[in-house]
């Protein structure tokens, strides 16, 4: 059995760089017909867009929208349904501006609470209005994959980022019971959790000693790259995974084990 992913037709929320970027290629090279969601980087999404599309022989679409907004993600959804006609994947994986600077972070008595609500709104929200839009198309279809990004600090918070950590956990609990409620209509749900992913622009400021110490009580040895993450990805979306909904796989080269 193949993966089964010609001609599908998935968006990617975040993903004009980073493991956005490499989610949209490996989305691609299976044959996806790909969405690139980008915030403010548009010069560099139309080129990963056209790359794509030249190399894959697939449609690729760069489309602006704030996540977290719902006008934008209800016109997002709207323009992907009137030029494909279906809507087969979604990969939560925008992230609200966050840096990964152990020195730097906020200890629980210093956060405020705007700083849970931004992660909450970037995460959780952003998540939800993807969601809520996108299910009646695949409900239509009787087909769908909501591939959510969370983390591995669920498991084990090496450095407490409080406010982000918390958002991601809400995210697992809410993908959790949105499996629950629609895997009935053919839709699964399932999280992906990365360890720390080097080079992006959210671990840019994490520095070597922090890089080293998890590579050292990492089984594979090294700091995952975007690239490590596509594979669990395109699992998830494919035949392959057609019962597995609810779940939350961790990729982080066995630094968290359970």
């Amino acid at each position: 059995m193949n993966l089964s992913l010609a001609g599908r037709v998935c968006i990617i929320t975040g993903s004009s760089r980073g493991i956005g970027a490499a989610l949209a290629e490996s989305f691609a090279s299976e044959g996806c017909h790909v969405v690139i969601n980008y915030l403010k980087n548009a010069e560099k999404a139309e080129i990963l867009a056209q790359s794509l599309q030249k190399e894959y022989g697939v449609d690729c679409l760069a489309i602006q929208a704030d996540v977290t907004k719902e006008e934008d993600v209800k016109r997002l959804i709207d323009v992907v349904a009137e030029e494909f006609d279906r809507i087969d994947i979604v990969v939560n994986n925008a992230l609200h501006g966050y840096l990964f600077d152990p020195s730097e972070r906020k200890w629980a008595w210093e956060a405020q609470w705007e700083d849970y609500q931004r992660q909450i709104d970037g995460s959780l929200k952003g998540t939800y209005l993807m969601c809520k839009y996108a299910i009646p198309h695949m409900k239509n279809i009787a087909f769908g994959r909501i591939i959510n990004m969370t983390t591995n600090l669920l498991y084990r918070p090496t450095v407490p980022y409080h406010d982000y950590n918390t958002a991601k956990a809400a995210v697992l609990t809410y993908s959790q019971n949105l499996a629950a409620d629609i895997g009935r209509f053919g839709i699964t749900v399932n999280c992906i959790a990365p360890g720390l992913v080097y080079p992006t622009e959210a671990s840019r400021l994490t520095k070597e000693e922090v890089k080293s110490a998890i590579i050292s009580e990492t089984p594979l040895g090294r700091i995952a790259r975007p690239e490590d993450i596509t594979g669990t990805a395109l699992y998830l979306a494919s035949n392959w995974a057609r019962f597995v909904t609810g779940q939350s796989i961790i990729v982080d080269g066995g630094y968290t084990m359970k």
